[in-house]
């Protein structure tokens, strides 16, 4: 008897085919409009691992499509309501990044803060020489105001780095977390007028698009620090370009851009920003425990019915 076939539309990481391949027969096939299947290939498709996009009309042309296992714990690009009636499982890989993730934001926030890619590229282009120094940065972490806009498993494992930095932490969500010490402020604007510092780490849904526009980031102030760990969604960028020139904003470091991989030009030339591209979980043994996590979820499925990390939208019943 054949083999449950996977489709694997575009690139994945080089594990999850390695592991896939030793039980199922893997179906590799490039993104396009509609999938470059026949109809033999596209009835025998029970599941897919993809990264990034998988759109409607792809699980239109796959009839017995039982589960989509989506590389990353975002999963916007995948149709999650078209799957949800259809009957699809959709996963995700949460958990396995909240710590790489939330120690690049720590990393990004220094940064951004003492200014210490900028230093480290003055040395290298040969400018410490005797009697000169490097400019006393113009920010420092001590004493500053925290606010998380997002306080789910990531948004969390930073607030625990944060506090042995001695800042104070208040937070930002639809709903308020009772169990958490941490301030809570209803609205973003509440929180942007109490804070200096602001960590962005919310996802991108519809409530969330361009949350972080010209009266965040002036509510901020011009000792205000703006950190995106995110999504680029979030953050309405000609307004962030506009503050960062105009010093109505302290300064920016962003891991995530609208647009990726575009980055505004205008971001280049700013000596108030930090500029990361989209690496907060890229490291070796992260995108390892991401990519067991796919193929953890697709054997899941098809061997004992029930998933590893089944997205809320959809149903977990085969």
């Amino acid at each position: 008897m054949s083999r449950i076939a996977i489709l694997v539309p575009g690139k994945i990481h080089e594990r999850v085919l390695a592991t896939l391949n030793d039980r199922f027969d893997v179906v590799a096939v490039d993104k396009d409009e509609t999938l470059k299947l026949d109809a033999t290939t596209a009835n025998r498709i029970r599941g897919a691992a993809v990264s990034g996009a998988f759109a409607a009309r792809w699980m239109d042309q796959l009839p017995n499509l039982e589960v989509i296992a989506s590389f990353g714990v975002g999963y916007d690009a995948v149709d999650v309501r078209h799957a949800a009636e259809k009957g699809i499982v959709v996963t995700n890989t949460p958990d396995v990044l909240n710590d790489e993730v939330a120690d690049t934001a720590i990393g990004l926030l220094l940064n951004t803060v003492r200014e210490l890619p900028r230093a480290e590229n003055w040395l290298r282009e040969g400018h410490w020489t005797m009697g000169s120094a490097y400019p006393l940065s113009r920010f420092s972490l001590k004493g500053r105001h925290v606010g998380l806009y997002g306080l789910g498993r990531i948004g969390q494992e930073i607030a625990k780095r944060l506090e042995p930095f001695k800042v104070k932490i208040s937070y930002h969500t639809r709903t308020i977390h009772p169990d958490i010490a941490y301030d809570y402020h209803p609205t973003l604007k509440g929180l942007a007028d109490a804070v200096d510092t602001l960590i962005a780490i919310v996802p991108k849904t519809p409530h969330t698009h361009k949350t972080i526009d010209a009266e965040i980031l002036s509510a901020l102030g011009p000792d205000g620090i703006l950190i995106n760990v995110g999504r680029g969604w979030t953050v309405d960028e000609a307004a962030l370009v506009s503050a960062l020139k105009s010093g109505a904003l302290g300064a920016a470091g962003l891991d995530v851009f609208y647009g990726e991989p575009v980055v505004p030009a205008e971001l280049f030339a700013l000596p108030n920003a930090v500029l990361l591209p989209h690496v907060a979980s890229a490291s070796i043994p992260t995108r390892n425990a991401m990519a067991d996590l796919v193929a953890g979820n697709l054997i899941g499925w098809f061997e004992e019915g029930r998933p590893l990390t089944p997205v809320p939208e959809t149903p977990l019943a085969r």
